[in-house]
């Protein structure tokens, strides 16, 4: 029996609305990738605590946890901390070091778990932030933090060095510092200014191609240091670019929310292996990772046409996930798990719940119906139905 509901349209009309009855995607139990995938992951608010959600972070650990060891098992790694887990948007340092310390805790449970974590500067209050050196002491005090647990660097990219950086020379300057001190080969992470806007002029210069000579350079000259770089940019141009110009050995991890298909599945360019190809780190991983995990598991059987055949689905669903104001894309992706059902509740650690409009997550629903992603879908048109009737839309 088909399974129907009414959702509003972008016109603001209300219009019936069918499910389309395909099979979930369901990746096979052990698949092996040739790519290595990380994705950023999500945190579950706690609902029930008593905090001011604008100003306090409240997490549910348990759910939080239960979803990374979710991803491990499907072959996924967990880039933790990151700004899919709203770092920066309402999870504050002292917890985002919490869920650093309890994700590496249980991935010690999980066999050949990936697990990296975000190192930046967020603790900084910017109003005090006065030179580089106020840059370079706040990337060591979480760095110290973090190699402590055993764990492994993203070092993310830095307000407060964007906001005090003079010129290309100021980040050649921090970016030597922190990687001649790592105890172990470090993730670059450069977020374009779509993802925040208080990175504009990331690496000393608005323009990208500069930028990116000057980020090269600090990967030749520690290529011992990195293990590569993501990059989120959404220019899947500038990503091959710059993946064709890095050392040997050093990876690109494609951050690119707009064309990771083609990204990872790669061109095959170039000498070095990692030139012809991209890695995965990336937030929508969290949102479509049962259909990640089956593709990349054909990808590395040499099916292209079934990587392209289950991943391409899932690409008009990332785009609308990630239409701009792009940084509220993490409600899209918590909006995902609940309609899932790995969490319990719609909610979000600052209320970041409130940042899409109901069209957006009606339009949402509908994609991922298209991408054969709605995992459970009696439960999803009930929850569909909760938020419906929440803003007044009944039926």
């Amino acid at each position: 029996m088909a399974i129907a509901l009414t959702l509003p349209t972008a016109s603001g009309a209300l219009a019936p609305y069918t499910l389309r009855g395909t099979t979930p995607v369901k990746p096979p139990a052990g698949a092996k990738f040739n790519r290595i995938a990380y994705s950023a992951a999500h945190v579950v608010a706690d609902p029930l605590a008593a905090v001011d959600p604008w100003l306090q972070c409240a997490v549910d650990w348990d759910a939080t946890i239960d979803y990374r060891r979710h991803l491990w098992s499907l072959g996924l790694g967990v880039a933790e901390a990151m700004d899919t887990a709203q770092r920066g948007m309402g999870l504050d340092w002292p917890t985002s070091l919490e869920l650093i310390r309890r994700s590496l805790d249980a991935a010690k449970d999980v066999p050949g778990a990936l697990v990296a974590s975000g190192c930046g500067t967020d603790h900084l209050n910017l109003d005090e932030v006065k030179n580089v050196d106020d840059v370079i002491r706040g990337y060591e005090e979480q760095m110290a933090a973090i190699e402590a647990l055993g764990g492994k660097l993203i070092v993310m990219a830095s307000r407060a060095l964007a906001r005090v950086a003079k010129s290309p020379a100021d980040y050649e300057r921090v970016y030597d510092r922190i990687l001649s001190q790592a105890r172990q080969p470090v993730v670059l992470h450069w977020l374009g200014d779509m993802f925040d806007p208080a990175l504009a002029g990331y690496w000393g210069t608005a323009d990208v191609d500069r930028a990116m000579d000057t980020a090269l350079g600090i990967i030749a000259a520690h290529p011992d240091k990195v293990d590569g770089i993501k990059i989120s940019l959404l220019d899947k141009d500038k990503e091959i670019a710059m993946r064709r110009r890095l050392p040997a050995g050093v990876r690109m991890y494609t951050g690119d929310d707009f064309n990771y298909a083609e990204l990872i599945a790669g061109d095959g360019h170039g000498s070095e292996p990692t030139h012809g190809k991209s890695d995965a780190l990336l937030g929508i991983f969290d949102a479509i990772a049962p259909a990640a995990s089956a593709a990349l598991g054909e990808l590395a059987q040499g099916n292209i046409e079934k990587f392209h055949a289950i991943l391409g689905p899932t690409v008009p669903l990332s785009r609308h996930i990630f239409a701009a104001p792009t940084r509220f894309y993490k409600t899209g992706v918590v909006f995902m798990a609940w309609l899932n059902g790995h969490q319990s509740q719609f909610t979000m650690v600052g209320g970041q719940q409130s940042t899409r409009s109901l069209q957006h997550f009606a339009e949402l629903f509908r994609l991922a119906d298209a991408a054969n992603l709605l995992e459970q879908p009696e439960l999803a048109v009930r929850r569909m139905k909760t938020l419906l009737a929440l803003h007044g839309v009944e039926g």
